[in-house]
């Protein structure tokens, strides 16, 4: 048994899984997710757990490249984007930010490994990891 860290099997095994450039999206409890697309459902209720929470333990394990953010996020969500990019800026390596339509973040989820669904009731609090080279 993990004694610390993330401790559900399915976020660690999708980590564990993941190569250069492979992505991974956690997202807020309204996302839709594709069929084609594996979900870890984390939502508990209405806000549990939150996206800042989920994704500030996710980036602790991964070595991540880029981030996919909505365009929306900058004017429906100042608050969750300042969060974003300041654990990005702790993160203390390299990370390009691109931002895109949010029509265009629920095409992207198709290929993502997996999506984190978190119980975030906040306008666009979505993400798309990419994951970078470990060496």
């Amino acid at each position: 048994m993990k004694s610390n860290g993330i401790l559900n099997a399915d976020i660690s095994r999708v980590l564990s899984y993941m190569g250069h450039t492979d992505t991974l999206a956690v997202a807020d409890c309204g996302l839709p997710i594709p069929d084609e697309t594996e979900r870890i459902d984390l939502a508990l209720k209405l806000g549990v757990p939150s996206f800042m929470e989920v994704l500030r333990e996710v980036v602790k394990e991964m070595k991540i490249e880029k981030i996919v953010l909505a365009e929306e996020i900058r004017e429906q969500n100042p608050d969750i984007l300042e969060e974003v990019l300041a654990l990005v800026n702790e993160m203390g390596r390299e990370c390009k930010i691109s931002y895109i339509p949010h029509a265009k973040l629920k095409e992207e989820t198709k290929t993502c490994k997996a999506v984190i669904r978190t119980g975030e009731t906040t306008p666009y609090a979505n993400i798309i990891l990419q994951s970078a080279c470990l060496f």
